[in-house]
């Protein structure tokens, strides 16, 4: 399964390395939202929480999922600016349909306002729809959406303003801690991409990032099959600490496609007992697991929803999960009559930081 980006041709100006404030703001918001998907940031993002006013705290919670699961399109920037403050400029001069189309993606989950359909913001059915799978992800994506489609020009100067609060709160402080290692891996970076070319550049970003055999196209390794033509517009790649281990693609159709990878791997876990691993390298093994556990990284999901997502039957979903559930590698909640399953993150650490960078990426 990957992303393919068809850039047509070898030539070194179709990438470009650039560091990004709004992008580094929402990969710290991904790890507020998501500690255990950082295990070495979780006594930052328990101190960054602690001195939150509650008030701010009360905004990201009701705005999360814009930077949960998956970002919104308008928060990683294809044009970083040296400013925060100059990105949400930017941000501000997109129109209000791909705003909407952007939020609705990480409000409904992972479907899309399809390129050329009717826009929920003039067509009562698509607003329906929109509104319908909003409800189906919980109650703060139904108020979100209902906000969003009521009144955007006010939800988004909400979430302006909540960004900018953040600067104040913690991003300010954090960004300056990381400026000097994001300049480190740009000037390295683009120093490759000028002596060597696109294909060791690429392979500097992340092995899950390649340059297909015929040089046409970016092939990276992300849980869906996709392709988007960057023929015209390029590549952005923009480099991340708080990101790591996650390699972020934006591609939605209109926009530049974006990369944000991660400049550094953390070091290795403690290893745990040979019993254990086996265990689970086995219930690894399987690639149907694999793809579930990579899908279950993204967020609780129920047998049925597994089932529908993969075209498989819920018999055969709850087979696997078993296996899965044995190794230790989930975690299940009950709600109501459903069970939601989760990734168990520290277990899944313990087997490695490559493992662990390929299910969350």
């Amino acid at each position: 399964m990957a992303l393919r980006i068809d850039i047509g041709g070898r030539p070194s100006g179709r990438l470009r390395f650039a560091a990004s404030p709004l992008a580094e703001l929402t990969a710290m918001l991904h790890v507020l939202a998501e500690p255990g998907h950082h295990p070495r940031l979780a006594g930052w993002a328990g101190d960054v929480w602690a001195g939150l006013p509650p008030e701010l705290a009360e905004r990201l919670r009701e705005a999360e999922f814009l930077w949960r699961s998956s970002r919104a399109d308008f928060l990683v920037p294809a044009r970083p600016r040296p400013t925060l403050a100059e990105e949400l400029d930017d941000m501000d001069q997109i129109d209000d349909e791909a705003y909407v189309a952007a939020a609705l993606t990480t409000t409904c989950g992972s479907n899309r306002v399809h390129f050329g359909a009717p826009s929920p913001l003039a067509d009562a059915v698509a607003r329906e729809r929109a509104l319908d799978l909003a409800q189906a992800r919980g109650a703060l994506q139904e108020a979100f959406a209902e906000r969003l489609l009521a009144d955007p020009s006010a939800v988004r100067a909400r979430v302006r303003h909540t960004l900018e609060q953040c600067a104040e709160a913690f991003f300010d402080a954090a960004w300056t801690s990381v400026a000097v290692q994001l300049a480190t891996d740009l000037r390295l970076k683009n120093d490759l991409l000028k002596r060597q070319g696109i294909e060791a550049a690429l392979a500097s970003v992340s092995s899950a990032v390649t340059l297909a055999p015929d040089g046409d196209c970016i092939i990276v390794d992300k849980l869906q099959d996709n392709a988007i033509a960057a023929h015209h517009t390029g590549v952005t790649f923009v480099p991340s600490v708080f990101g790591r281990p996650h390699l972020v693609a934006i591609h939605a159709r209109g926009w530049r496609p974006v990369v944000q990878y991660p400049v550094a791997e953390p070091s290795p876990s403690e290893p745990v007992t040979l019993e254990t691993v086996t265990l689970r390298l086995e219930a690894l093994a399987h690639p149907v697991r694999l793809r579930l556990l990579r899908t279950l990284a993204r967020g609780p999901h129920t047998t049925g929803e597994l089932a529908h997502a993969w075209g498989l039957s819920p018999p055969e979903v709850s087979r696997h999960l078993a296996v899965l559930r044995r190794a230790g590698l989930l975690t299940s909640q009950r709600q109501g009559r459903y069970v939601r399953y989760s990734v168990n993150l520290p277990d899944l650490t313990a087997l490695g930081t490559d493992l662990l960078a390929a299910v969350l990426r």
